[in-house]
């Protein structure tokens, strides 16, 4: 799913290309895009987009009519940019919204139609899909403060990788970077919020915002030289998410993860949880007192 670093380098390169520009149309290839009824489609078309805004991991056009466009891209929705006019043939595409200068096609891989399209009438109607977590940038700015983010994390007892993740937490983190984040931080994803010494809230707060603020500079950098087309989770300059079984950057040692539904933490366990690894739901189910609790013992797994 794209996190705040890709939502907002989604924003900076659609800037120059639609803020002052009339929505000529909207197209639609999947009728399930649309999840409200009023205000309509031709309600917005003609009018200019005056705005874009964020809501946690959406993605906001502002009309001069005041009405609010709320895009949910899901895990797999992406953006693109287009000659005007491009044709919506094939089952990935879902959405095209026509401009003067272009077209701004939608489009969502597999099987599943998760992404999602609102419409508001106004900016205090738009609020009742903020999820409500902690804002953490503002204009690209670093804005939490130690008190606030710890007080954000605190709200319940949970796992670091869950309150990361949690949109009524936080604001704009997902898998991806909750692992580069507590990576950074030298934290283990399954240790408690209630359980951090003061020192690791400071590694914490600092690794998120370094993370956060690293990558966001990294992707705006490259939107201003050509539209992302290409927006992923996995990138090939990250330290732990998506690079099971890789070297750590730091220690060299394999990185690990845990599998759960969709989704996996990677971690390292040298760095992060004191050479302990942690276990896999499936798998020390499956192996049961044999599941290797340490690093030395997984190598020797191995080697069965």
């Amino acid at each position: 799913m794209p996190e705040l670093p890709d939502i907002t380098a989604y924003l900076s390169a659609l800037e120059p290309r639609i803020l002052g520009q009339p929505l000529t149309h909207l197209r639609l290839a999947s009728p399930f895009l649309l999840r409200t009824v009023r205000p309509s489609l031709k309600e917005i078309e003609g009018h200019t987009i005056t705005a874009l805004h964020r809501i946690g991991k959406r993605i906001v056009f502002e009309f001069d009519n005041g009405i609010w466009l709320v895009l949910h891209l899901m895990i797999a929705g992406r953006l693109h940019w287009r000659p005007l006019g491009a044709k919506l043939g094939g089952r990935n595409n879902l959405a095209a919204f026509d401009l003067p200068n272009g077209s701004l096609v939608l489009t969502e891989a597999g099987s599943k139609r998760r992404a999602s399209l609102h419409l508001f009438a106004n900016q205090a109607a738009a609020q009742q899909i903020d999820p409500g977590g902690l804002e953490l940038f503002e204009r690209n700015t670093f804005i939490a403060n130690l008190e606030d983010f710890r007080a954000a994390l605190t709200t319940e007892n949970r796992t670091l990788k869950r309150a990361l993740t949690d949109p009524r937490i936080l604001s704009g983190i997902g898998n991806a970077y909750s692992d580069e984040i507590l990576h950074a931080a030298q934290l283990s994803p399954i240790l408690q919020t209630a359980k951090l010494s003061p020192e690791q809230w400071q590694r914490l707060y600092n690794a998120t915002r370094d993370t956060m603020q690293l990558w966001i500079a990294r992707l705006t950098t490259e939107a201003a030289q050509a539209f992302p087309e290409k927006v992923t989770a996995f990138r090939k300059d990250m330290a732990v998410h998506g690079r099971f079984g890789q070297p750590c950057p730091t220690c060299g040692q394999p990185i690990q993860r845990i599998r759960y539904a969709d989704n996996e933490t990677n971690y390292c366990a040298q760095c992060q949880t004191g050479g302990k690894v942690l276990a896999d739901r499936s798998l020390s189910r499956l192996l049961g007192k044999d599941w290797p609790r340490t690093l030395d013992e997984l190598e020797a797994l191995k080697k069965r």
